[in-house]
């Protein structure tokens, strides 16, 4: 029986399309056993999305979703930000072939043009610590409006997660971990939103999110 250890070391050696072909999205995708998300549950993420993002004041032109998978968010971005643009990222050869996306991975993508809306959803768990850092800081040069980013974490994988319907094959490190490197280009505004350093656009101060890692003032009086 293999154990989690020997699981992540044979991701190590699988070839991206192996590991993303399209016995793997029919698994975690297609199958309404197996899927890990409902298509409900992708139509109201990118509704919070550009819903934050119209509130931020953000004009969104140019959306990019690094990690598209299915491009189940596509549709209803577009439908709330109907001036805005969509580009999809996948390392996945399948996918690019099957729907069009461009084909890459975040660590290393270019742009002419920087992105106003950057998505990242459920990718950087899958690469290892230097190149998730990578990724980290090619989304700070990609994105110059806003960010949604999540990844499963420690935590997600003991509280938070269905472990029978989730990708076990993943490097899991805790939240903070991400944070970390995160906020070198970016301000947290909590629900997975994050603000570029230097965006013209007001996060207050009660809006943003905290942790034990951030460097809080020192409480006078």
């Amino acid at each position: 029986m293999k154990t989690r250890r020997s699981a992540q070391a044979e991701l190590q050696r699988q070839p991206e399309a192996v590991r993303f072909d399209a016995a793997y999205y029919r698994k975690y995708y297609e199958n309404g056993r197996t899927a890990v998300s409902a298509q409900f549950e992708f139509q109201a993420r990118a509704r919070f999305i550009a819903a934050y993002s119209v509130y931020a004041g953000l004009p969104v032109r140019r959306i990019l979703d690094a990690g598209c998978g299915m491009g189940q968010l596509r549709a209803p971005l577009l439908d709330m930000l109907p001036r805005a643009s969509y580009t999809g990222l996948e390392v996945s050869e399948y996918l690019a072939q099957r729907f069009g996306w461009d084909h890459g991975p975040i660590t290393t993508y270019k742009s002419a043009k920087p992105f106003d809306l950057v998505i990242c959803y459920d990718v950087l768990q899958y690469l290892d610590a230097p190149e998730a850092t990578r990724a980290v800081a090619n989304l700070g040069r990609l994105c110059q409006g806003a960010l949604y980013f999540s990844a499963l974490t420690k935590e997600d994988w003991r509280d938070n997660c269905d472990q029978s319907r989730t990708d076990s094959n993943v490097h899991l490190r805790p939240g903070d971990w991400y944070r970390d490197r995160l906020t070198k280009y970016f301000i947290q505004a909590g629900a997975g939103m994050w603000i570029k350093r230097g965006a013209p656009l007001v996060v207050w101060e009660m809006e943003q999110a905290r942790y034990r890692g951030a460097k809080t003032p020192k409480i006078r009086g």
